[in-house]
C-alpha cells in the first residue's frame, strides 16, 4: 500500500490550525514535565472549558444529566474526564486513553552525599532508558517535598534562564579507553547516574576556633562542607531539611523548552513526548469534539513506563470506580449495568509508535513501519516476539475505525514496533481489553523514543488530534 504524506494536501487554513495546535502542544510539554504538573495543567485547562470535579458533585448531593462534563483526579497523578451523551451509559463509552509518565531519573529517599569535593543527589532511573544518554546534559529538578505537618513544597529548578542546572558527569575521552570497550548497557551504570548539585564549601565562622557551627562537630563539618552548603541553601531557600527527602517525589528531567526542529520547522524536539503527545491530543479532542449521543471519556494515567502498576497505574481500579460513580450520579448504576458499560465500550489506546529511522533501517520492516509525516499510527497488536503481552484488535473494529477516519479524510498509517524478534513493547491497551471492550493502539510516530529529547512531526500531531476528534464523535461499533 502507498504511504501518504500529511503535508501534501493541506490548505492554508489547515496549516494555520496545525501551527496553532502545535504551539499549544509545546506549551503543554513545557508546563507538564512530571505527572503532577501534567495534572495541574490539564485541570486548569478543562475547568476553563466547563468541566466539574466528580467528587464535588457527589458531596454536594447533586445529580448528572446528559451533556454534563466532569472529571476525577486520583492522587494528583491520574485523571479521567467524561462528557455524558444522550444514550444510556450501559450502551458503552468512547474512550481515549494515554499515559503521562515518561522515563527520567528519580531522587532516592536518602540521596545527599559529598565525595571528592562535589555534592551529589543519588538517583534511581525510571522506565526504559539508555543510561549513557543522560550524562553531560543540563538537567532540572521537578517535584514535591511533603513535610511532616502535611505542607507541600513544590520544586521546579533549572527551567528559567536564571536558574542553575544540574548534570551527571562522564569520563573524559582521553582516559576512557577501558570504558569504551564496554557494552552500551554497561558504559554508564545505574548507580553512576548521580546528580552533581554543588562544589562550594560552606563558609565556616573563623571566630570559632573549633570550627563548629550550629552545634555540629567541627571535624565532620570540615569533611562535608560542600554538602553542608547545599543543606543550608535548601533550608534558607525552600525550607527543606535533609530528612524531608524521605517524603519527597523529585524527578530529574532534561532542562529546556520544547523547540521547533528542522529548517522547515516541521518537527518538535522535546522531552516526554512519549506519551504526552497522545495525552495532549486526547485531551484537546475531548474539549473540541462536537456533542455525541454516546458518552465520551479520556483517561490519562501514571506508571505505564514501569508496567502500569500501583494505585495510579492502569491496573488499579481507579477508572472502574470512576465509571461506577458516574453511573450512580446519573441514576443508572447497578453492578450488571457497569459490566455492560465497560464491555460495550470502544477505546483508542493513545500511545506512540517507533518512527522509522533511516540511520537504523535494519531494525525496521519498511512496509510495516510508521513514518514521521505519515499521519496517525494504528498498531493492531504490540507485544514482543510471538505477540507476547499484546492486545490484538479485531478486524471488525479496525474496519469500523477506517470508515470513521476516511469519512473525515484523516491521514493514517499502520505499523509494528520494529522487526519481528528485534524487540517490542506494550501499552495500556491489554488492560482495558480485559473488560471485553474493543481496543486498538493508535498514536503518533516518535523518533528517539525514550531518549531525553524525542522528535515528532507537527503534521502527525495534527492528524492524530483530528483522528481522536472523529473517534469521539463517531458511532459505536
Amino acid at each position: 500500500m502507498e504511504k501518504k504524506n500529511v503535508w501534501e494536501n493541506y490548505t492554508a487554513k489547515q496549516l494555520k490550525e496545525l501551527e496553532k495546535l502545535n504551539l499549544e502542544y509545546r506549551d503543554f510539554l513545557d508546563n507538564g514535565k512530571t505527572e503532577r504538573e501534567c495534572i495541574d495543567t490539564i485541570v486548569n485547562t478543562i475547568e476553563a472549558e466547563g468541566y466539574r470535579e466528580l467528587e464535588s458533585v457527589r458531596k454536594a448531593g447533586g445529580a448528572l444529566k446528559k451533556g454534563d462534563k466532569v472529571y476525577s483526579v486520583w492522587m494528583n497523578k491520574s485523571i479521567v474526564m467524561f462528557r455524558l451523551g444522550t444514550k444510556p451509559l450501559e450502551e458503552g463509552i468512547n474512550i481515549l486513553g494515554a499515559h503521562i509518565d515518561s522515563p527520567r531519573l528519580d531522587i532516592k529517599q536518602n540521596p545527599l552525599y559529598e565525595d571528592g569535593g562535589f555534592a551529589y543527589l543519588d538517583t534511581h532511573y525510571y522506565g526504559g532508558v539508555k543510561k549513557y544518554q543522560w550524562v553531560t546534559i543540563p538537567l532540572a529538578i521537578h517535584g514535591v517535598v511533603v513535610k511532616k505537618d502535611g505542607s507541600t513544597i513544590e520544586l521546579n529548578v533549572g527551567e528559567n534562564e536564571d536558574d542553575p542546572v544540574f548534570f551527571v558527569s562522564d569520563l573524559l575521552v582521553h582516559l576512557a579507553g577501558e570504558q569504551m570497550e564496554k557494552k552500551a548497557s554497561k558504559v554508564i551504570e545505574g548507580e553512576a547516574l548521580d546528580l552533581i548539585v554543588g562544589n562550594k564549601p560552606i563558609v565556616i565562622d573563623k571566630k570559632d576556633s573549633a570550627g563548629k557551627k550550629s552545634g555540629e562537630d567541627g571535624e565532620n563539618r570540615a569533611k562535608e562542607a560542600v554538602k553542608a552548603g547545599i543543606l543550608e541553601i535548601l533550608k534558607t531557600t525552600y525550607d527543606i531539611e535533609e530528612e524531608d527527602f524521605i517524603s519527597a517525589e523529585l524527578e530529574i528531567v532534561p532542562a529546556g523548552k520544547a523547540r521547533d526542529a528542522g529548517f522547515d520547522r516541521s518537527m518538535i524536539l522535546a522531552y516526554g513526548q512519549d506519551d504526552r503527545v497522545c495525552a495532549f491530543t486526547s485531551m484537546r479532542a475531548m474539549l473540541d469534539a462536537k456533542a455525541s449521543d454516546r458518552t465520551s471519556c479520556c483517561i490519562l494515567v501514571d506508571k505505564e513506563e514501569i508496567g502500569s502498576v500501583g494505585a495510579t497505574g492502569m491496573h488499579s481500579r481507579f477508572f472502574e470506580n470512576a465509571v461506577a460513580e458516574l453511573m450512580d450520579l446519573s441514576g443508572e448504576y447497578s453492578e450488571l449495568a457497569l459490566r455492560r458499560c465497560l464491555a460495550r465500550s470502544c477505546m483508542l489506546s493513545s500511545d506512540v509508535n517507533a518512527g522509522f529511522d533511516p540511520a537504523y533501517a535494519s531494525c525496521f520492516e519498511k512496509k510495516n513501519a510508521s513514518y514521521l509525516g505519515g499521519g496517525m499510527v494504528f498498531s493492531k497488536y504490540t507485544g514482543a516476539r510471538g505477540k507476547s503481552g499484546s492486545n490484538d484488535a479485531n478486524a471488525e473494529y479496525l474496519a469500523h475505525l477506517r470508515g470513521i477516519l476516511d469519512e473525515k479524510k484523516v491521514v493514517y498509517q499502520t505499523a509494528e514496533l520494529g522487526k519481528v524478534d528485534v524487540g517490542g513493547g506494550g501499552t495500556i491497551a491489554y488492560i482495558l481489553a480485559q473488560y471485553g471492550m474493543n481496543v486498538v493502539d493508535c498514536g503518533v510516530a516518535v523518533l528517539n523514543m525514550h531518549a531525553p529529547w524525542e522528535a515528532t512531526s507537527k503534521g502527525d500531531v495534527y492528524e492524530t488530534y483530528r483522528g481522536y476528534v472523529a473517534f469521539v464523535e463517531g458511532a459505536a461499533l
